[in-house]
């Protein structure tokens, strides 16, 4: 995930208009968006009933999907409009910042920013507002970033179950108007066959990565090859050699120093054991830095912003996504377009994708605070049902022998 270091951030609220959305509905502008820039060309929806039941009922609704690509929340967009109702979506700070076209659209589109770097009491605010007056559907993705492994669900963010209680606990106090939380399932399947793109891409990344091509290996084993290859690469470009080891050790180890000698070049205190805190403290560093004026040079900021973004990158690679004697032809394709963006700068986005949206059983949120000094049992039911979901999803992937 970006940083934005080029200005300061500043809340953008949503449009809480109706004629925009309505016409980005109307003309299904968000279909056309997706088949273009994302690949996926349909869609299903499942137990929409769930979502609908919700709406009749006049709850506020808390969608939480799982998060694994940049088109997640465009796709949301479809059972909303098959609900015939309109949503509001909380949106990292640097989507509204990639170009004036793409702010304006999220915006126009019931997008609101956060500021993942910083704590933001506005962002905050205005999901527990919207959730308690149950003005629109609030999407939320519990998850927080995208990874590209569409079958494995992140760490669940304690934010989501903060915001969904205060909203809950905010409802009682006014009407009593229920607020609840519906998880949602979010799959991305080929229904075609994927080894001709498979193969032409692997070819290209092994060409940019100077890899001798592989033609005749398994193409299971191409993308195996090539996601080696790249850990290899990068340990030596910092350390010299090739590291041993089991991957995840090494992709840690790899992590780990990379974080060191960036926190050094800038002179930041980070000291956190666990990597991915540690790169959420440095990010949240290198933005105050950056306007608080304690650094002059904006291209080491920038630099070690990039460095997070790799070692994110590295921590969130796991071993089993493509191991064993038959691979999934989604993670083969997920991988890829992972290795892409991380070399080339961004994803061939151009084989057709089938999107599937599930909706779990509707999850009452209480208004009590969550109990102290132990992990949210909201978040508990709500990995549940998202695991669940992934798994079932998972298993219509088509399988192919890497023998």
């Amino acid at each position: 995930m970006s940083l934005v270091l080029q200005r300061p951030y500043e809340f953008i609220p949503p449009h809480r208009g109706s004629m925009w959305p309505t016409f980005i509905q109307t003309f299904r502008i968000v279909d056309h968006y997706l088949r273009i820039k994302e690949g996926v060309r349909s869609f299903e929806v499942r137990n929409l009933d769930a979502f609908q039941s919700a709406l009749r009922a006049r709850k506020g609704i808390l969608l939480a999907p799982n998060h694994c690509r940049y088109a997640d929340p465009l796709v949301m967009g479809w059972p909303a409009r098959l609900a015939k109702t309109h949503v509001y979506a909380m949106a990292s700070w640097h989507l509204f910042n990639k170009s004036w076209l793409d702010g304006f659209a999220i915006r126009k589109m019931g997008g609101f920013s956060i500021h993942r770097e910083a704590s933001d009491r506005q962002s905050l605010e205005t999901a527990i507002e919207i959730l308690a007056t149950a003005e629109r559907p609030l999407i939320l993705f519990p998850e927080g970033t995208t990874s590209r492994m569409n079958d494995d669900l992140k760490d669940l963010l304690d934010g989501i179950g903060f915001i969904a209680r205060s909203a809950a606990k905010r409802s009682l106090k006014r009407d009593g108007n229920p607020v609840v939380m519906l998880p949602v399932g979010i799959k991305y399947l080929c229904k075609t066959d994927c080894h001709p793109w498979l193969s032409a891409c692997a070819s290209q990344l092994e060409s940019h990565l100077g890899l001798k091509s592989s033609d005749r290996l398994n193409v299971v084993n191409r993308v195996r090859r090539l996601a080696d290859y790249w850990l290899e690469t990068n340990e030596v470009q910092l350390f010299g050699s090739k590291q041993s080891g089991a991957y995840v050790t090494r992709r840690k180890s790899l992590a780990t120093e990379i974080l060191d000698r960036s926190c050094d070049r800038l002179s930041l205190s980070v000291d956190h054991e666990d990597v991915s805190a540690r790169i959420r403290a440095m990010r949240s560093e290198i933005v105050t830095k950056r306007f608080m004026g304690s650094v002059s040079d904006l291209g080491q900021l920038e630099s070690a912003a990039k460095d997070t973004v790799l070692c994110q990158e590295l921590i969130t690679f796991t071993d089993h996504y493509l191991a064993g004697d038959a691979v999934s032809d989604t993670r083969l394709v997920e991988t890829l377009q992972r290795l892409q963006e991380i070399c080339l700068g961004r994803a061939v986005q151009d084989f057709p994708l089938h999107a599937v949206i599930e909706f779990g059983a509707e999850i009452n949120i209480p208004s009590e605070k969550a109990p102290r000094g132990q992990r949210d049992p909201l978040l508990d039911k709500l990995e549940g049902q998202l695991s669940s979901l992934i798994r079932g999803l998972s298993s219509e992937a088509n399988v192919i022998d890497s023998l």
